[in-house]
Protein backbone atom coordinates (compact mmCIF):
# COMPACT_ATOMS: atom_id res chain seq x y z
CA UNK A 1 0.00 0.00 0.00
CA UNK A 2 0.88 3.34 -0.31
CA UNK A 3 1.65 6.21 2.07
CA UNK A 4 3.19 9.21 2.47
CA UNK A 5 6.21 10.42 5.19
CA UNK A 6 6.34 14.06 6.37
CA UNK A 7 9.41 15.74 7.26
CA UNK A 8 8.37 17.97 10.19
CA UNK A 9 11.37 19.32 9.87
CA UNK A 10 11.26 20.83 6.51
CA UNK A 11 7.81 19.92 5.52
CA UNK A 12 8.89 17.34 2.43
CA UNK A 13 6.90 14.71 1.82
CA UNK A 14 8.21 11.36 0.37
CA UNK A 15 5.45 8.88 -0.84
CA UNK A 16 6.56 5.44 -0.13
CA UNK A 17 5.13 1.82 -1.23
CA UNK A 18 4.98 -0.37 2.19
CA UNK A 19 3.94 -4.01 3.25
CA UNK A 20 2.05 -5.13 6.54
CA UNK A 21 4.86 -6.51 7.53
CA UNK A 22 7.76 -3.78 7.01
CA UNK A 23 8.67 -2.50 10.08
CA UNK A 24 8.25 1.49 11.54
CA UNK A 25 12.63 1.06 11.69
CA UNK A 26 12.64 0.02 7.76
CA UNK A 27 10.48 2.72 7.00
CA UNK A 28 12.38 5.59 9.59
CA UNK A 29 15.51 4.17 7.81
CA UNK A 30 14.13 4.11 3.92
CA UNK A 31 13.66 8.02 4.32
CA UNK A 32 16.20 9.20 6.67
CA UNK A 33 18.53 7.89 3.86
CA UNK A 34 16.28 9.84 1.18
CA UNK A 35 16.87 12.79 3.00
CA UNK A 36 20.47 12.03 4.31
CA UNK A 37 19.55 12.55 7.68
CA UNK A 38 20.43 9.96 10.86
CA UNK A 39 17.65 6.99 11.11
CA UNK A 40 18.59 6.86 15.13
CA UNK A 41 17.68 10.29 15.90
CA UNK A 42 13.95 10.27 14.55
CA UNK A 43 10.89 8.57 14.90
CA UNK A 44 7.70 7.90 13.70
CA UNK A 45 4.42 10.06 14.72
CA UNK A 46 1.22 9.03 13.78
CA UNK A 47 -1.35 11.48 14.64
CA UNK A 48 -0.63 12.63 18.44
CA UNK A 49 1.19 8.79 18.52
CA UNK A 50 5.08 8.28 18.83
CA UNK A 51 5.16 4.74 16.95
CA UNK A 52 7.45 1.85 18.22
CA UNK A 53 10.42 1.14 15.66
CA UNK A 54 9.39 -2.51 16.09
CA UNK A 55 5.93 -2.23 15.13
CA UNK A 56 4.98 -3.67 11.74
CA UNK A 57 2.39 -1.26 9.64
CA UNK A 58 -0.46 -3.65 10.30
CA UNK A 59 0.70 -3.81 14.32
CA UNK A 60 0.36 -0.08 13.94
CA UNK A 61 -2.73 0.27 11.82
CA UNK A 62 -1.30 2.34 9.07
CA UNK A 63 -3.65 2.28 5.89
CA UNK A 64 -3.76 2.94 2.30
CA UNK A 65 -3.22 7.04 1.57
CA UNK A 66 -2.01 8.04 5.46
CA UNK A 67 0.53 10.71 6.37
CA UNK A 68 3.05 10.03 9.06
CA UNK A 69 5.62 12.39 10.59
CA UNK A 70 8.99 12.13 10.61
CA UNK A 71 10.24 13.48 13.61
CA UNK A 72 13.71 14.19 15.73
CA UNK A 73 13.25 11.77 18.77
CA UNK A 74 12.07 13.63 22.05
CA UNK A 75 14.19 11.57 24.01
CA UNK A 76 17.38 12.33 22.23
CA UNK A 77 18.23 9.12 20.08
Amino acid sequence: MKITVKDAETGNKVNMEVEDDNTIEEIIEEVANYWKKNPGAYVIRYGKKILQAELTVEEANLHEGDVIELIPDPEGG
